[in-house]
């Protein structure tokens, strides 16, 4: 769902035009200051609508992912892990600012011309701060979406020292883009052609290459390193040499293109080879740590920023049951939605071969970073200027240790896609869609349904009639937690 800003248009257009330049490979630069090797290095990777069954560690059959499943053997994964939102820039906005979408500043993809989105408020902080002010190097490289250049939602005002790659989600729908940024400056990346869209100049090698120097560089200091890859959402266009081991595997019909999507003669073998890729991303950055010699005390978290994409631009997410079997895909709180891969591995402290259970959310990760980094966060310690108390948990205790979570409510409260809620309480689950046509037609509100996700994950028998109690104290949580937004309002 787009949304066009006017404030935000303005905004944009009264800030000086940024510097441009041809994109050469250079070091990042890192200040250095007091080492502290007591202290993980923290490495997230955050993909980009990748499915809770496309990793072989996940069930997945017929796309390789050796790196991942190797970081899955050897550390920890978790089987109900969500993210807070089933679309992109609200899903990044909750991970950053430790929020739900009822307190989130974002809470759905709004969108500004000629480049960028809705950027996070002034007031708002984020994980990257946390770290920063512990003494922890930080860079994002990748796709941001938070805020364009110069604005309050820029990444280098939100506590990264280094950003490399898409500022804009649009622009990041093409991997043969015409420019990236680092920081401030706009990087022109000659020889891509954004009508042709032929292979030249591959986005994902420079960001792979940008993450490599980075952790290079970093020395004896902690780091954060945010690698939001841009896999594997579309457009399908995977390099030849990442197509290539997947050539003749299946029974093919090629996809002919439309609605601003690439036609590809070979869609199931172009969206594995693309999930394939990510998965070398994944590798090549674990070889960076090793080469570095700092693999021994960093954490790699491996999540996604929503479910599988629908079936459009030649994907086929029915073929490579791209959900699990969960119900629903992006854009919905269904489980399909939201329920996301997610693997941690931090040698020595987190048992190989682990299997979470607990459910648990993006939303933890801040409070999590700021645990494992000795930081101060308000998403670790209370309450923010505005009011609003923590949303996360730290998962240290869970992670390292096996301890318990305390009980907690997850909630969900999304306008797009004709406006949903959810609330998750134990095994309990409700879920009502379609609010905001129920409002344009005058109608009441749809009915909540509710689910017992232990028994019932795919989320098939509704139960609400047999237990109403659990519906009204469910959505009296729901009431609760949010708190309305003038530019996201939710229909309910």
């Amino acid at each position: 769902m787009r949304r066009l800003i006017p404030l935000l248009t303005a905004l944009l257009a009264a800030c000086a035009t940024p510097r441009s330049a041809t994109f050469t490979p250079r070091e990042a630069t890192i200040t250095p200051r007091e080492a502290t090797i007591t202290r993980p290095n923290i490495v997230l990777i955050f993909a980009d609508d990748l499915g809770y069954g496309e990793l072989g560690c996940y069930g997945q059959a017929k796309i390789a992912t050796p790196h991942i499943d190797r970081l899955a053997r050897e550390g920890a994964r978790f089987t109900q892990f969500y993210t807070a939102a089933p679309v992109c820039a609200p899903a990044r906005a909750a991970l950053m600012t430790g929020l739900h979408l009822g307190h989130c500043p974002i809470r759905d993809n709004s969108e500004v011309q000629p480049e960028g989105q809705g950027p996070l408020p002034a007031e708002a902080t984020t994980l990257a701060e946390d770290l920063k002010n512990a003494g922890y190097a930080t860079a994002c490289i990748g796709k941001w979406g938070l805020g364009f250049v110069g604005s309050s939602g820029d990444p280098n005002r939100n506590g990264f020292d280094l950003f490399f790659g898409y500022n804009c989600q649009r622009q990041a729908h093409n991997f043969y883009p015409t420019h990236l940024w680092r920081n401030g400056l706009k990087v022109a990346l000659e020889g891509n052609d954004p009508k042709t869209r032929a292979e030249a100049i591959f986005a994902p090698d420079l960001m792979v290459a940008e993450a490599r120097t980075f952790i290079a560089n970093a020395g004896e200091r902690p780091f954060l390193l945010a690698y939001t890859s841009t896999l594997p959402h579309m457009a399908m266009q995977p390099k030849s040499a990442d197509l290539a081991p997947y050539a003749g595997r299946f029974d093919e019909t090629p996809y002919v293109g439309g609605k601003g999507y690439l036609p590809h003669p070979t869609p199931r073998a172009g969206y594995a080879a693309m999930i394939s890729r990510l998965d070398a991303e994944v590798g090549a950055i674990r070889a960076a740590l090793e080469e570095a010699g700092v693999a021994d005390r960093t954490l790699i978290v491996v999540t996604s920023d929503n479910g599988p994409t629908h079936d459009v631009g030649g994907v086929d997410t029915a073929f490579f049951d791209s959900s699990g079997g969960l119900r629903g895909r992006k854009g919905s709180v269904w489980e399909g939605g939201i329920r996301v891969p997610c693997i941690a591995w931090l040698p020595g402290r987190i048992a190989a071969g682990s299997t979470i259970d607990t459910p648990a959310w993006t939303v933890d990760l801040r409070a999590t970073f700021a645990g494992l980094a000795g930081a101060r966060s308000v998403a670790a310690e209370g309450t923010s200027a505005d009011g609003i108390g923590r949303d996360g948990v730290d998962l240290c205790g869970l992670l390292l240790r096996g301890d318990a979570l305390p009980e907690r409510v997850l909630y969900w409260p999304f306008p797009g896609y004709g406006g949903q809620e959810a609330v998750r309480d134990g095994d309990w689950k409700i879920v009502r869609r379609d609010l905001a046509k129920a409002a344009k037609d005058g109608q009441p509100q749809p009915a909540w349904q509710l689910f017992d996700l232990a028994r019932d994950p795919k989320e098939t028998a509704d139960l609400a009639a047999q237990h109403p109690e659990v519906v009204a104290r469910l959505a009296a949580l729901a009431d609760r937690e949010y708190r309305a937004s003038e530019l996201f309002p939710l229909a309910r």
